[in-house]
């Protein structure tokens, strides 16, 4: 699938089947590896000229607006599916791949009555592709919160053994509480073990003796407990301080340590849910962007090309791939199927600097209507 195409239309002097014909035997000849499609545009309500000016100021400015919208999804798709491990899909729209749609494009009369003003269809494309961005952000947003609660317990549970959540290394039976007996849970630095364990007994009076035990160790730390009386844990506390022993504190509690895990495997749920069906969402959501903004994309043709060609409508209109190094060659094939009077027009205006340069459409000025779609 090509990731970028022209969508161009040509004025008709004669007939549009005469000049589709030489269009297509000239890309044949000169560039046959240029995909080249007929692009069925209706005839759409004209409206004044004034409304036509008017419409065609704000062209641009939207075309770039559903062009990002439908970006952002596709990149949000992408994301998400990395995330899940899916493997990449390839995006359909309307059962078809992206580029199929483009190429074979088909006008919703029913969704789009071409009896409607053009201004009144370009403001309902719009929209619609403004409310599809609205609900994004929404989803983002609640898929986003979860997963920093998330985040944030994982770094807890994973930073090191002086800021880490302990509640999950702490057994019933390492914690003595008592009338007059406590267990204190102390941070001993990895390099001070062998100091600890010869102090601890004498940090303060009425420490029971050999209670030290040493419950779990990381790359920096390893964690401790030991038991004592009540009355002097405030000392013990200060002295083990003082020999750069960290004590956390600690209240073991099997209902809240069940509480944690129930939020936790909660919020993984979540999470999965919020995932996976912001992904179906997303495969959705960006095949009526796109279908919205490629009708937007037939209006501009329509109206850019009645602006440059005046009236009745008499153009050609068709979507084409040329490679990068096809460019020119092709650009060269448009500008030879076009009236010469007016293609010598349209170059005096490019190398004087274009002031006309494209009727609200790319900044390269071309004696034919012409605009970039990128889909990648």
């Amino acid at each position: 699938m090509a990731s970028r195409y022209w969508m161009v239309s040509l004025p008709v002097q004669g007939s549009a089947s005469s000049l589709w014909n030489r269009l297509q035997e000239q890309i044949s000849k000169h560039s046959f590896d240029t995909p080249l499609y007929r692009l069925n545009v209706p005839n759409l309500r004209v409206g004044t000229l004034d409304s036509l000016l008017s419409l065609s100021d704000d062209l641009l400015k939207s075309n770039s607006f559903m062009e990002g919208v439908s970006q952002k999804i596709k990149r949000q798709i992408e994301e998400l599916e990395k995330v899940s491990g899916v493997e990449s899909n390839v995006l359909t729209v309307d059962g078809v791949p992206v580029d199929s749609y483009l190429t074979r494009f088909v006008w919703d009369e029913a969704k789009y009555p071409t009896i409607s003003p053009l201004r009144d269809i370009v403001d309902n494309i719009h929209s619609q592709v403004a409310k599809t961005e609205d609900d994004l952000k929404i989803r983002v947003a609640e898929y986003n919160n979860v997963r920093s609660q998330l985040n944030a317990i994982n770094r807890k549970q994973s930073g090191s053994l002086a800021v880490r959540d302990i509640s999950n290394l702490v057994k019933p039976e390492d914690i003595i509480i008592s009338e007059h007996l406590t267990t204190l849970l102390v941070v001993v630095p990895k390099y001070s073990q062998k100091e600890w364990l010869s102090s601890y007994e004498t940090l303060t009076s009425y420490v029971v003796p050999r209670s030290s035990k040493k419950l779990y160790e990381d790359n920096e730390y390893a964690l401790y407990s030991v038991t004592l009386f009540n009355r002097v844990a405030d000392n013990f506390k200060t002295s083990a301080r003082e020999k750069g022993f960290q004590i956390r504190e600690f209240e073991y509690s099997p209902e809240a340590q069940e509480s944690r895990k129930q939020e936790l495997e909660k919020l993984v749920q979540d999470q999965e849910s919020l995932r996976s069906s912001l992904l179906q969402w997303s495969y959705a959501s960006y095949a009526e962007v796109f279908i919205s903004w490629m009708h937007f994309c037939a209006v501009r043709v329509f109206a850019e090309s009645i602006l440059r060609y005046g009236l009745p409508p008499s153009f050609l209109a068709s979507v084409l791939a040329p490679s990068v190094k096809s460019e020119k060659k092709v650009r060269s094939i448009l500008e030879g199927l076009c009236d010469s009077a007016n293609s010598t027009y349209w170059k005096t205006e490019d190398e004087v600097g274009g002031a006309m340069a494209g009727l609200g459409g790319d900044s390269d000025a071309h004696p034919y209507v012409s605009f970039t779609i990128n889909l990648a």
